[in-house]
């Protein structure tokens, strides 16, 4: 009996061994697995989404550091350089007014569109492949993480079926407006912090709603959670690009003017709450920004007002239904409509605009969809700037644009930027169309809605960016040569010097990382009448000189006022060394101009240097 027990006491055992095994919850590793299975879909659509745009951006990977986007490659320069210099933040070499350009003044890096946090989150490439590569993965990333953030917030918050979503999230990430914007405007097309942001706000207004049964004291707390959420998104966002966010903040306040339109009642009452949630975020969001904001109002080298002319960027009214020159079936005969090709904005397609507003009217029961076409039409409006342009020509029909004008921070908009607006707009029409015609009873309408809006967007689908090759940076820069000539964060000044129009020099730091820092340069700055805004400074009479030379390959009569002038402005820029490239055009010319007023030159790899 005993021994009976005892082994019935051990098959018990036995059994209960397996049975509280599998009562115990799996771990990590072993959910690992199920859960990348049930992520599959999602997973393909965004392995989409960055092929996508790998091919969009295909003719700069075949070498970043000898491609360039040929529609405009000044503003790539731009890019790198400002590439490089956030990699000086892990360096603890960080300030809101930078010396690494325009020596001796520096810039302030808030009125530029400067990208620290894109750039300081890159850094790790930047260092490994050099900030031209960096470019690459900025432009093509920008474009990827846009559509995926979209696609997201269409499937959890929208629950739309994830077909839809990838249509409307693909129309977000690559509408013509954003292919255009990656020409060299990565601030511009950096939008996936917006769907992030978006929900925010959404949540924030469902938990202010007391009509819903999660109300109470965890409502509360997860609300004042969203609200600091919210502030820590924003602050992000001003530090990824200060436009978008000013876009995204009008787009919302609209949306809320068409909720208020469409459900008064919902309206009133979510406000309070709501509104209380919103102002702890302004305050959290103020604590942070106070300085930063400051600094790019009222800081050294601010600028006092927006530099770029609200009447000539503003959207053409015949731009809207015309094809970008960036779009597989466009015309470069468009392009007259625009200021330029990173300005494609409103080029949304004939089309399109005829769907977007039979879609709107067949979905206008939907409480989502006044508060759409109110946000729309508003920003369409605005991206007219003052006084409305049609096929060229400027008439004198007002335009609410006028109303901004001249305001503080509005005016550092551009007003055909406000057309970027309708991009999710229109994308978040075509995703609940799709929707309801996937549940609809009638055939007709299952067919006829997608065919509809393949009809609209494939005319529109974006080409591949045109690049083009450019120069090497001289092997004295890349070898790391340019340590003897300007150690310890030295003054090196290129020859000729980087301006606007020309900013090539501002490759070679680049390539050195923002390791020694440069006269002139491109930016954006005081240096107008009156301490107005400007592009670049003003050029020391040497630099200006040189330039003279570099352009015409005429040397110049050197006199004694000349070598006088030239020393001063050495001092004036402290500069450790100049360095003329021997590859440079007129080089004979320029070479002969420096020695007439600094002596010999030395030679350096595939350069001439004068140190001082």
């Amino acid at each position: 009996m005993t021994s009976t027990a005892r082994a019935a006491q051990d098959a018990d055992s036995g059994q209960a061994t397996p049975a509280n095994e599998s009562d115990r919850p799996p771990t990590r590793t072993a959910r690992l697995p199920e859960g990348l299975r049930r992520r599959r879909p999602d997973l393909a659509v965004c392995l989409f989404f960055l092929l996508a745009a790998g091919w969009l951006t295909y003719g700069l990977w075949l070498d970043p550091t000898t491609r360039t986007l040929a529609l405009n490659p000044q503003d790539q320069i731009l890019i790198e350089w400002f590439m490089a210099n956030d990699t000086r933040i892990l360096l603890g070499d960080f300030t809101l007014v930078s010396d690494r350009l325009n020596a001796p003044d520096g810039f302030n890096m808030m009125t530029n569109a400067t990208m620290i946090v894109p750039g300081l989150l890159l850094t790790p490439v930047t260092l490994l492949f050099g900030a031209a590569t960096t470019f690459a993965v900025l432009i093509a990333g920008n474009l990827a993480a846009t559509s995926i953030g979209w696609y997201f917030l269409y499937t959890r918050t929208l629950r739309a079926h994830r077909v839809s979503a990838v249509v409307g999230a693909a129309f977000c990430g690559f509408a013509p407006g954003m292919i255009s914007q990656s020409n060299s405007h990565p601030h511009m097309t950096a939008q996936w912090l917006v769907p992030a942001l978006v929900w925010c706000v959404v949540r924030m207004a469902q938990l202010a709603d007391p009509a819903r049964p999660e109300g109470g004291p965890p409502a509360n707390r997860r609300l004042l959670g969203l609200a600091a959420l919210l502030a820590a998104l924003v602050c992000t966002q001003v530090f990824v690009g200060e436009e978008v966010l000013f876009l995204t903040a009008g787009a919302l306040a609209l949306m809320t003017v068409g909720y208020a339109v469409a459900a008064p009642r919902h309206v009133r009452r979510v406000l309070p709450r709501f509104s209380a949630a919103l102002l702890v975020s302004a305050a959290l969001a103020a604590v942070v920004l106070a300085y930063p904001l400051w600094v790019q109002f009222y800081g050294r080298q601010s600028i006092p007002n927006g530099i770029f002319s609200p009447d000539y960027f503003s959207a053409d009214l015949a731009s809207y239904p015309a094809i970008s020159p960036l779009s597989l079936f466009g015309s470069a005969e468009a392009a007259r409509l625009s200021t330029g090709a990173a300005e494609y904005n409103s080029f949304l397609g004939l089309p399109l605009l005829v769907v977007a507003v039979a879609l709107a009217w067949w979905l206008r029961r939907r409480p989502l969809v006044i508060p759409l076409v109110v946000t729309g039409l508003i920003c369409a409006w605005l991206s007219l700037g003052p006084r409305v342009v049609l096929d060229g020509t400027r008439t004198e029909t007002w335009a609410p644009y006028s109303l901004l004008r001249d305001k503080p921070i509005i005016e550092g908009a551009l007003p055909m930027r406000f057309a970027l607006v309708l991009i999710p707009v229109i994308a978040t029409l075509l995703v609940l169309a799709l929707d309801r015609a996937r549940t609809s009873t009638l055939g007709a309408t299952r067919i006829a809605v997608p065919v509809a809006v393949a009809a609209a967007l494939i005319p529109i689908a974006p080409a591949q960016l045109p690049t083009a090759d450019r120069a090497p940076v001289p092997t004295f820069i890349t070898a790391g040569h340019w340590r003897d000539c300007a150690p310890a964060d030295g003054v090196l000044v290129p020859v000729p010097l980087p301006t606007p129009q020309k900013p090539e020099k501002m490759r070679w730091a680049a390539a050195a990382n923002a390791e020694f820092r440069l006269p002139e340069g491109f930016f954006i700055a005081p240096y107008a009448a009156g301490g107005k805004a400007s592009m670049g400074t003003y050029k020391q009479p040497t630099s200006a000189l040189l330039s003279e030379v570099a352009e015409s390959g005429a040397v110049p009569g050197i006199t004694d006022a000349n070598r006088q002038q030239a020393t001063r402005d050495v001092a004036f820029w402290d500069a450790s060394c100049l360095v003329l490239a021997q590859s440079e055009p007129n080089a004979a010319a320029l070479r002969q101009t420096l020695e007439a007023l600094y002596g010999p030159a030395t030679t350096s790899a595939d350069v001439w240097t004068w140190r001082f």
